[in-house]
C-alpha cells in the first residue's frame, strides 16, 4: 500500500532520479577537473581546475548529495517499499548517508587546493598527495553512487524482519506472507 498516489510518487520518483544522476554527472565533472589539475603542465590550467573544483563541490555536489537523500527518503516512506522493509532500501540509505558525509569531509582538501592553486601555480609535485587523493576519492565515489544506482535498478531480494512483520500484518490473518 502506498501513501503517494500516483502523481505525487512519480513527482518524487522524478525529483530523486533527478537529483542522483546530477550528483553523478557532477562527481564525473569534478573527476575530469581533477585529472587535469593533476596532468596538466600549464600553470593557469591547474589554477583554474582546483578552484572549480572547490565552486562545483560547494555549490553544486554536496546540495544535489543533500537532495538525493531528502529524496531518497520521501520517495520511500511514500511508496511500498518503505524504508526499513527491504535491505537494498537500507543499503541505498546507508551509502548516501556516508557518501555525503565523507563529501562534506572531503571538501576541506579541495578548499585547500583551492587556495593553494589561487594564491600560486600548483605545478609539477606541490601538494602531489593531495592531488592524487582527489582523483582517487572521485573515482571511488562514481564506484560507490554506481553501486547506489544498480541497488535501485536490480533491487535484491531480502525483506528485514520489520518488512516480513509489516507485510503479514497489511495481508490480514491467515493469508500467507510471500517473501
Amino acid at each position: 500500500m502506498t501513501v503517494f498516489g500516483p502523481r505525487l510518487r512519480k513527482a518524487a520518483l522524478t525529483a530523486h532520479v533527478t537529483a542522483s544522476l546530477g550528483w553523478f554527472g557532477s562527481v564525473a565533472a569534478f573527476l575530469a577537473l581533477a585529472l587535469a589539475g593533476l596532468t596538466s603542465s600549464s600553470p593557469e590550467t591547474v589554477r583554474a581546475a582546483y578552484v572549480a573544483m572547490e565552486v562545483v563541490g560547494w555549490f553544486v555536489i554536496v546540495p544535489l548529495s543533500i537532495a538525493t537523500l531528502v529524496t531518497g527518503v520521501v520517495q520511500s516512506l511514500g511508496t511500498v517499499w518503505g524504508l526499513m522493509r527491504h535491505y537494498w532500501v537500507i543499503a541505498k540509505l546507508l551509502i548516501t548517508v556516508v557518501a555525503t558525509v565523507l563529501l562534506l569531509v572531503h571538501m576541506q582538501p579541495v578548499g585547500h587546493l583551492a587556495d593553494a592553486a589561487a594564491r600560486a601555480a600548483l605545478v609539477g609535485g606541490e601538494l602531489e598527495g593531495m592531488r592524487i587523493q582527489l582523483v582517487a576519492d572521485a573515482g571511488a565515489a562514481i564506484a560507490v553512487l554506481l553501486t547506489a544506482a544498480g541497488l535501485s535498478v536490480f533491487k535484491p531480494r531480502g525483506m528485514t524482519r520489520y518488512g516480513i512483520r509489516r507485510r503479514r500484518r497489511e495481508q490480514g490473518p491467515g493469508m500467507p506472507a510471500s517473501v
